[in-house]
């Protein structure tokens, strides 16, 4: 069984940081280009990073460029997301994704975690 599990949202204050961490399981991680997407309220799902699986190239939406990292623990079967310097902007749900391919134009995920809540507010 496939599965992904987000941890590490909550509220925090603009300028603050927070690692959201996707745990999986039922597959071998290397084996996958990993993504990050996210929700705002009333918006649609954006991507945010993604990793992916054959040279490990990364890619990030313009928006959080230098302030959020993408990394990949393949011995704990973890992807990571590091957010700094969030702003409100950044405020949804986030979510991960496994699949075939990503790239900074589109992707192809086919198993996806439920999420994370992220909100920033002062």
């Amino acid at each position: 069984q496939v599965q992904l599990a987000e941890s590490g949202g909550g509220l925090v204050q603009p300028g603050g940081s927070l690692r959201l961490s996707c745990a999986a399981s039922g597959f071998i991680l290397d084996a996958y280009s990993i993504g990050w997407f996210r929700q705002a309220p009333g918006q649609e799902r954006e991507g945010v990073s993604c990793t992916t699986k054959n040279d490990g190239s990364i890619y990030y939406a313009d928006s959080v460029k230098g302030r959020f990292t993408i990394s990949r623990d393949n011995a704990k079967k973890t992807v990571y997301l590091q957010m700094n310097s969030l702003e409100h902007e950044d405020t949804g749900v986030y979510y991960c994704a496994a699949g075939e391919w990503c790239s900074a134009t589109g992707y192809s995920m086919d198993n996806w975690g439920k999420g994370t809540l992220v909100t920033v507010s002062s």
